[in-house]
């Protein structure tokens, strides 16, 4: 056992995330739609993208374990909000801001 559960406190957990993020970030960074599609499609930008993909996935189940939260229910939830916010009608094939829709 490692024992790294006494570091790992929503604010940590959270900082460190943005961290992971960032790495995740910085694979994409300067590079155009089709670099990056390229870079994912390669072994090696798969190999790399995946990881930083799972240490951020990892980070955030982990401090939805450490906050008591169901993050599957808050997924849904979401999902279900953004329905509303932007039914198909009124959203499909914009990015407009529901908020900015007049």
């Amino acid at each position: 056992m490692r024992e790294w559960g006494q570091f790992h406190s929503a604010r940590n957990l959270y900082i460190a995330l943005v961290g992971e993020v960032g790495e995740l970030g910085e694979l994409l960074q300067w590079r155009s739609d089709e670099d990056v599609s390229e870079f994912v499609a390669s072994v090696e930008g798969r190999q790399r993208f995946g990881d930083e993909l799972a240490d951020v996935n990892l980070y955030l189940l982990r401090i939805a374990l450490v906050t008591n939260l169901d993050i599957n229910q808050l997924a849904l939830g979401k999902i279900s909000t953004n329905e509303f916010r932007y039914p198909v009608n009124l959203a499909k094939g914009s990015s407009d801001k529901y908020s900015d829709r007049t």
